[in-house]
């Protein structure tokens, strides 16, 4: 079977450090985000991904996510995106070409199993389903992801993950707090206060 020619483009992000490079073909499957804080992380077992490791082989990569269609790079301050932007993309054109594997299928099957976690509360069907809705497309748009960590049903208060490009972002505590914090007091009663898990 022929394999679509691959095209990657980019998209800035609201983190000035963080670039998204989008392909014309799924990744990883839909729902799955696989974030990777430094190259350590993307050689363990559970999440480990080849991609992730070639791109840390760049001095100046500080964080790698991957998702649906696209890889969200944020490089060091130091570094400028004008002397290291047509390297990485050139990079992720030629792995994507060889057909080689984003993730390993130890790390597939260990996100498959935290997908189909424990039963979830109402409240928590009720927060997750305002999530996927209303927040999860735009943030992805803009290279990263917000995962639903924790609910808190004595305080009322939601923990989030935010990863690729949110995370570290100078605007996400703004967008945390005016945006889907209001959105989820205002949809989910049960819900008083919305905190960054890894903030």
């Amino acid at each position: 079977m022929l394999r679509p020619q691959v095209l990657v483009y980019t998209e800035s992000t609201p983190n000035p450090n963080s670039i998204k490079f989008v392909v014309n073909f799924e990744l990883v499957p839909e729902g799955s985000t696989f974030d990777y804080a430094d190259a350590s992380e993307a050689i363990s077992p559970d999440k480990n991904s080849p991609l992730a490791v070639e791109l840390f082989g760049f001095e100046w990569v500080n964080r790698v996510f991957i998702s649906y269609n696209f890889v969200t790079i944020t490089k060091n301050d130091e570094t400028s995106w004008d002397d290291v932007l047509f390297d990485a993309k050139q990079v992720i054109k030629r792995y994507m070409d060889s057909g080689k594997p984003v993730l390993t299928r130890a790390a597939g099957e260990a996100q498959l199993e935290v997908v189909n976690g424990e039963q979830d509360s109402d409240t928590v069907v009720k927060i997750k389903a305002v999530l996927d809705q209303y927040v999860k497309p735009a943030v992805e748009s803009d290279g990263g992801a917000i995962t639903f960590s924790s609910f808190q049903e004595d305080t009322g208060i939601v923990k989030l993950l935010l990863q690729g490009s949110c995370s570290g972002c100078p605007s996400s505590t703004m967008t945390l707090k005016a945006g889907i914090e209001n959105l989820l007091t205002r949809m989910v009663p049960e819900v008083k206060l919305v905190e960054a898990e890894n903030a």
